[in-house]
This record gives structure tokens, sequence and C-alpha cells, in this order.
């Protein structure tokens, strides 16, 4: 190797091993300063979980030596907190837990001083199917957070009023006195020595709807230009009901957009769903299957995000709810009215409000909708202020609907009968035109056997259509009608869920690990009310006798297996409306006599129809067929 060989590697040598050197004394003085951020982000993130902990109290320094001692690190940490909060601020960060109540005829509210939330609600008028008291969401689960920005001394900094304690000079039992009408409690977060944030509670005596009221007082030259604040809403909604499924088919996100009265939902899921609502919002519901949490604006919410997570059979809870709200921000506003409603999903309660929330009664869209609000509630509730037993109420309830339909059931019966008893004459009309070609013949010579006989061939379909309406009505009422919620009748113990008369030791596929008898006798009652129909228009045409597997069998089986788990109550309206169908069944065959029904057919034959114009255009339509098929033929 010559001289300058080696003088070059010497070179490269110095220069590797310089740089080596620089590198690790850079890295060691970044690993220091994230150390110091480390420790500080520590206590911050103590202070949110464990405000009271001992990483924030004063402890001598460790021994001297190599790096950052523990202890001395958290009494930096400590002090770079408060130098970063401010006095009134990082005075807010300590503090011991301490819970006030509101209470008034309907419910008992808790409000935590830890975030100024509140931190659980139980009403008074209900009780969870185990017999607890029914709370909507514990302590354990509630969040409320408002996040907004300060700028100043402050940097900018974000302040999360779910991380501090609130003060407030309030008892810590608030009650109602004798003519009293309404109880408030203020709850504060100082920022500054004469600038807080404010939670004033309005309770009213009689009501389940809570006035909250957010205040900026003072803080105009504290708040950071900012055109929202964002608040985060989280609970849990325990399992209050007798069946998880079914309840959890109820529990879900609702909310409504201003201007409308139409509900939006996340829909109902076993695992999770999330939505990004980019529009204003009128209202976001926490919404169980009888009871909703729901947090009202004022002024309408800019946006939110919502999500809820779902838990396993067994574990007590149905779902954990989640929501982050936008709430537009003015800085020469400094106060913000929202409103809480905590209570019973009773569609004459929630109606009385006047924001749509009734909507959170699924009662059905439409004309099952209408069924259900002009029909059915009126009737159900005008007979509940007589008679205790729902089980009787919904007796009486099944027999004024049949008794209001049976017009239409009489007609549809009349209408069958007459088609079984044409049946000699659609027999010689088919025996006269078998061949595919002449399909219209015998179509037109059909029309005009019916037409001189005095029969719709709708006559029995129509019928049961216009009464289709009131049968998906009650399927959407009776499973959310808190007014079944833990009545008994018979052998069940509530009738907004299932009954059961055997429990077994394992689960059956689509049916279930129990035996509900209402169900069952409900299914066997349509196999016999099918066979019966059977009976009656088998004979009306071949098409009938092959629907008698879906009819006699298919159909009861079906119903057993979905109705196993669903509202006792529903199976036992659907059981007194088919043993009253079969019961009108037999009273119109008493009262029609075919021989004379018959005969009077043969009558209205004889006489000159006189056509409609629907009949004239519909034998024009068939005649301008048979022309065109005749020219194809050609």
């Amino acid at each position: 190797m010559d001289k300058k060989s080696l003088i070059g590697l010497i070179i490269i040598g110095v220069i590797l091993f310089g740089f080596t050197w620089y590198n690790s004394k850079q890295a060691e003085e970044f690993n220091r300063q994230q150390a110091i951020a480390d420790s500080i982000a520590l206590a911050h993130n103590a202070l949110i979980s464990e405000p009271d902990s001992a990483v924030f109290a004063q402890q001598p320094a460790g021994p001297a030596g190599g790096g950052l001692p523990e202890q001395s690190a958290a009494v930096s940490a400590d002090s770079a907190l408060a130098r970063h909060l401010g006095p009134a601020l990082y005075a807010a960060t300590k503090g011991e837990e301490q819970v006030y109540t509101i209470e008034n005829d309907l419910m008992k509210i808790s409000v935590s001083n830890r975030g100024g939330r509140v931190s659980s609600v139980e009403l008074k008028d209900y009780k969870t199917y185990a017999g607890d008291p029914l709370v909507l969401f514990d302590d354990s689960t509630s969040v409320f957070d408002l996040s907004f920005f300060i700028r100043g001394d402050y940097n900018n900094m974000q302040v999360n009023t779910g991380a501090y304690y609130f003060t407030t000079d309030a008892p810590r039992q608030i009650a109602f006195a004798e003519g009293e009408a309404e109880k408030s409690l203020s709850m504060r977060l100082y920022v500054d020595s004469a600038a807080y944030v404010e939670y004033l509670y309005t309770v009213k005596k009689d009501n389940y709807m809570i006035d909250f009221d957010v205040r900026f007082v003072n803080m105009a030259n504290l708040l950071s230009n900012q055109s929202d604040f964002e608040i985060t809403w989280e609970n849990v909604s325990p399992q209050n009901e007798k069946g998880f499924e079914n309840e959890n088919n109820y529990t879900t996100i609702a909310y409504m957009y201003p201007g409308s009265d139409a509900l939006e939902e996340l829909g109902m899921s076993k695992e999770s769903k999330s939505e990004n609502v980019d529009t204003k919002l009128k209202w976001i519901a926490f919404k169980q299957q009888f009871f909703s949490s729901v947090f009202v604006a004022g002024k309408d919410f800019q946006n939110a995000a919502v999500s809820y997570d779902t838990y396993q059979p067994g574990s007590g809870k149905i779902k954990k709810f989640y929501a982050k709200i936008a709430v537009p921000f003015n800085p020469q506003n400094a106060d913000y009215n929202f409103q809480f409603y905590y209570g019973p999903n009773k569609y004459s309660t929630l109606k009385k409000y006047d924001i749509g929330i009734q909507k959170l009664v699924p009662l059905g869209w439409g004309i099952f909708g209408w069924v259900n609000r002009w029909i059915v509630i009126p009737v159900f509730n005008f007979l509940g202020g007589f008679i205790s037993n729902f089980g009787v109420i919904i007796l009486l309830l099944t027999i004024f609907i049949k008794i209001l339909i049976s017009p239409l059931t009489y007609k549809s019966y009349l209408s069958t009968a007459k088609m079984r008893l044409l049946k000699p004459e659609m027999d010689a009309i088919n025996a006269k035109y078998p061949k595919q070609e002449d399909a219209m013949k015998k179509q037109q010579a059909t029309m005009e056997l019916y037409r001189r006989a005095g029969v719709n061939p709708m006559g029995g379909c129509l019928p049961l259509l216009i009464q289709f309406p009131i049968l998906i009505a009650m399927f959407r009422f009776f499973p959310a009608s808190i007014e079944l919620r833990g009545e008994h009748f018979l052998w069940a113990d509530d009738l907004s869920s299932y009954d059961s008369i055997l429990n077994l030791p394992f689960n059956i596929p689509f049916y279930g690990d129990h035996v509900s008898l209402f169900a069952l006798l409900m299914a066997l009652s349509v196999f016999i009310s099918s066979k019966i129909n059977y009976t009656q228009t088998a004979s009306a045409g071949p098409q009938m006798a092959g629907m008698k597997f879906m009819m006699l069998y298919m159909m009861p089986l079906m119903l057993l297996l979905w109705f196993n788990n669903y509202s006792s109550g529903l199976s036992y309206y659907y059981l007194v409306s088919n043993i009253i169908t079969i019961g009108q069944t037999y009273a119109f065959r008493y009262a029609v006599n075919d021989e004379k029904l018959h005969r009077k057919m043969k009558e209205n034959a004889k006489k000159p129809v006189k056509k409609s114009k629907f009949q004239q255009r519909y034998e024009e339509a068939l005649k301008a067929q048979q022309q065109q098929a005749r020219n194809r033929k050609r």
C-alpha cells in the first residue's frame, strides 16, 4: 500500500469516527429531552386518570447519578404542568370526586364534580327485569367532555373539561321544597381567577327534560380563535330487559336533522357501527329498547361522529355509545343552551316536547305508523284508563279491530264462496279452450262469467290487503310498547318479551333455548285457520291446491321459529285474532247458504249487464291483442 492510500484511509477513518461520535452526542441529547417530555406527558396522563396520584407529590430528589431520577422527573413534570396550565387550571387538576344529586318526582340525577358531568340517572317509576333500580347508565361509563382552546400565556392550549374538577357551593343533595317548580345546580371550572366555564343544570319538578346551559364567563380574552368547540359524549347501556337479543335489536344511536321529521338511525347490529354526519343536527339519542338519553341542541349541532360497540350476551351490557359533536362557536356569544332528555320511550310523553323525539318509538313508516298513531295507541290508552290487566286490554283491542274490519272479512268470505260455486262453469270454459293459443278467448269467457255472476275475482284479496297494514302495525307496536313492559298475564311474566314454559339446556338454531307457549299456540292457530281456508278455497282452482304445503305447514313453522323469541304480547294478539277469525269463518258458513247464493248468481247471470268503462277498455284491449295474434299468424 502506498503512502497516499494510507493517508486516505486514515482520513476516512477519522471522518467516520468523528461522525459517529457527533451523532451519538446528538442522540443522547434528544433522548434526554424526550425523557423530560415523556415525564411531563406521563404526569399529565396520570392527572387525567388519577389526579391525586403520588406522581404529583413533592418528594425529595434521589441520589446524584447519571440520567434524570424518577422522583425528580415527577417533580419537574408537576412544576412544568403547573406553569403550563396556570394557577387556576392547575388547582382544578387536584381534588376528590364528589357526587351531587337532584331528585324530582320522576328521576334521580347524579352530577359529578369530576368534569361537571351527569354521572348517572335513575328512573324512579321503573325497575329492571330483575327488579333492581333502573339506571340508564352508571358513573363508571359516563363521559361528557367539552373541548376548547385558550390563548395568551397558555400557548393555544386545549382544555378538556372532563379532566378537571369543577367547583360548586351547592349541597350534596338537592330536593324540591313545597311549591317549588324547578331546582338548579351550577358547576364551575375556573380557567383564570375571574374567568370560568359554567355548567348550569335546571331540573323541573315533573319533567324528564333537563335544561343544560354552558356559559363562558369572562372568557372572551382567553379563548382562541375557533369556529366551534367539541363535545365528547359517551355511556354504556346496561341490559335492563329479559332477552339480550330482543333488547339489542332496539338499541342504537338515533338523530334528526333540523327541519325534518324523519328519524335517522345507525341501525341494529351485533357488532360495531359508526357514521360521520357532516350536516347540522337537531338532537342525538342513545336509544335503548324502552328508554333513551337524548342530547338536544339549542341552535343545532354543526356535525357529529357517532358509533357504538355491542357487548356479548351475558355481560350485563348491551352497547357502548359514543358521539363526538361539534357546536358552532361565536366569541361574542357567551351562553350556549342545550337540553337532556332522560326517560322512557313512551309516545305520549315524548310527543309533548314537540322536537320529534316521539319518533324514537318505532311505530312503522307510512300507513303502518298511521294505524298505530290514530287507531291502536288511542284505543290502547283509552282502555288502559279503565283496565289494569293488559292481557284483557289486548283481548278487547283485538275484538275491537276484528269488529272494525268484519265487513271486509265477510266480503272476502263471500267472494271466495262465489268463486268456489263457479268451479263447474270454470271447468267447462277450460275444457272448451284447452289450447295455449286460445288463452285470450278463455280469459274473455272467464271475465264474462264473472261479470254475469256478479263476482269480483279480486274480492277475496283486496280485504286481506287492507287488513295487512293492521297486522304490520301490531307487529311494530307490541315489542316497542313500554306499556307492556313488565306486565304479567297468565304464564307470561313480561308481555314485552318472550314467555317461557320450558328452558332448554341447549340452543336450537333459529329457535332458541326455550319454549314459548304463546308462540306455540299462535302457530297452531295459524295451522287450523289455514286448513279451514284451504278447504274453502282449494276447489276454486288448481293454483290453490299447489299452495297446500306453504299454507298448511311452512307458514306456521316459520312463524313459530320467528316468534319464539319475540314479544309474548304480540303472539297472544295473533293467537286471539286467529281464534276470532276461525269463529267468524264458521259464523259466515252458517249465515251464507250456498244453494241460495248459487241461485242468486244464476239469476244475476240472466240479467243484462251494463259494462263499466274499465270493462269496455279491458275488452277492447283483449280484442286488439287477438287481432295482433291473428296478424302474426298470416
